[in-house]
């Protein structure tokens, strides 16, 4: 399962049973309590009984830290805490503007993008997860 978490929206997005492919789950709205948020989305993870969660890592474009990668790391470490699984963190930069190129293309107008954006971000984050833990050893 992959997350992509944002101050108001957190999206999620889930694999095939074969760790093939990813694909845009929902999008859960935070509810302004870090903790709650935290243990809806480590109860996530376990109803759907899934081994690890991958959460997007917010970089600068020059791959630099800011505020929001602060953010996201404090909320990746309580999930490590309350889920009891591994939880990675891949690089999410440019997944929301491809997300919002998809819906685009799919064609969405650019209003509707918010319901479902985040979940399609998070489905590229669990792409690149999946194509880098995929790829063979000596590539």
């Amino acid at each position: 399962m992959a997350l992509d978490i944002g101050d108001k929206r957190i999206g999620i997005a889930v694999t095939d049973p074969f760790n093939s492919y990813a694909l845009p789950s929902e999008t859960y709205r935070r509810t302004g309590n870090f903790f709650a948020d935290v243990e809806a989305m480590a109860q996530a993870a376990r109803s759907r009984g899934v081994g690890c969660i991958v959460c997007g890592l917010p970089l600068n474009a020059d791959g630099s830290e800011s505020a929001q990668t602060e953010k996201a790391r404090g909320f990746i470490e309580k999930l490590r805490e309350a889920a009891g699984m591994p939880v990675f963190t891949e690089d999410e930069r440019f997944t929301s503007l491809a997300a919002h190129d998809t819906l685009h293309e799919e064609g969405l107008k650019a209003a509707k993008h918010k319901k479902s954006v985040d979940a399609v971000a998070a489905a590229y984050i669990l792409e690149g997860f999946l194509a880098r833990r995929n790829r063979p050893q000596n590539q």
